[in-house]
């Protein structure tokens, strides 16, 4: 049996992140490339249903990542997603999703080497922690019929 390839989502600022995770390739840093990059305006426009809605579509693990603390092209967009990752981390954990599938990191446009670890840790962390299932099972026990007495 081949070794698990873990499928990462990763929603991404268009200002910074994403400008680093285009530096790591014309640097040709290399890095895993489970990676599918979703390109955000802001972290702060990203949603709890997005990840959700990753989860949902088979994803094993989620990356978010946008500018500094301090170097939002929106003010203060990174603050808010910040605080919108504490609570939902918190939320994650509540209804028992490991949350280590989920790393939230700040990657500026200058950070190319950065991003690629960033990657790679995240793939090598899902790999040992398997595939997510969880979420399947989630909604096939929605489906169970509720026995009455």
């Amino acid at each position: 049996m081949s070794e698990f390839e873990p499928k990462i989502t990763a929603f991404v600022c268009n200002w910074c992140t994403y400008a680093g995770a285009d530096l790591t390739g014309t640097s040709r840093i290399k890095y895993a490339t489970n990676v599918r990059a979703i390109r955000l305006p802001c972290t702060g426009r990203i949603d709890f249903m997005l990840v959700l809605k990753a989860f949902a579509q088979g994803a094993d693990g989620v990356i978010i990542s946008g500018c500094h603390p301090g170097d939002c092209h929106y003010t203060a967009g990174n603050y808010h997603a910040r605080r919108r990752w504490v609570l939902f981390r918190s939320l994650l954990g509540f209804v028992g999703v490991d949350t280590r599938r989920i790393k939230f990191a700040w990657v500026s446009a200058a950070e190319g080497a950065k991003w690629a670890d960033l990657v790679n840790e995240t793939v090598a962390e899902i790999r040992q922690l398997g595939p997510f299932k969880q979420y399947q099972e989630l909604l096939a026990l929605r489906h169970q019929p509720i026995e009455v007495a």
